[in-house]
């Protein structure tokens, strides 16, 4: 070995440690960060939705896309009465939201939302088809051309219907004629929904 060699040889060593160290993350350049304003309009952003989550029944809280901690701080939050109180909750769940995924929650609550949307329509569309049905045996031959499996069921309750309308107002056979052609309806919603 002469004299220059481990000069080399301590070199070479030291460059291929430079390359093997892991290096540390570094922070985008300041122009892609988002700026202190956007920062904090997202967190009141995030504290907002959670502050909504604080409406949600528990069955809907539940298949929400957040960790347990925020439920039993929305849980909680329900249940304080005090003004200042439920503000620190409400500061609280905010802070917890910073862990969770804002955009998963809002899609899931858009999710929510429509599911009740269409529940809602269903029920509306129920009533129409069970007056119209009282008012007109054509609209009843329809029903019954388009749900066949129904007939023997919704018939007889469209007649007890009419007497009950025709005497003291709306019955049994009233309400139950309504149940019935909900349950169709809800089936053929459920048939025609995308899997």
């Amino acid at each position: 070995m002469s004299p220059g060699e481990p000069v080399i040889i301590a070199a070479a060593m030291s460059a291929s440690r430079r390359h093997t160290r892991e290096q540390p993350p570094r922070d985008p350049p300041p122009d892609e960060r988002p700026s202190k304003s956007q920062r904090k309009r997202d967190a009141h952003a995030l504290q907002a939705l959670g502050a909504q989550l604080t409406t949600l029944r528990d069955d809907v809280l539940v298949r929400l896309p957040i960790g347990e901690a925020l439920i039993e701080a929305v849980r909680m939050a329900r249940e304080i009465r005090s003004h200042e109180g439920r503000r620190r909750q409400v500061q609280l769940i905010g802070k917890l939201m910073r862990d969770a995924d804002g955009d998963a929650i809002r899609a899931a609550l858009n999710d929510e939302g429509r599911d009740h949307r269409a529940d809602v329509a269903v029920l509306h569309a129920a009533e129409r088809w069970r007056e119209r049905i009282l008012a007109d045996d054509r609209v009843l031959a329809n029903w019954c051309a388009e749900f066949p499996d129904t007939r023997e069921t919704v018939e007889p309750l469209v007649l007890r219907a009419r007497a009950e309308l025709a005497g003291e107002g709306p019955g049994r056979a009233y309400r139950d004629l309504f149940r019935k052609l909900r349950a169709a309806l809800e089936g053929a919603a459920e048939r025609s929904k995308p899997q």
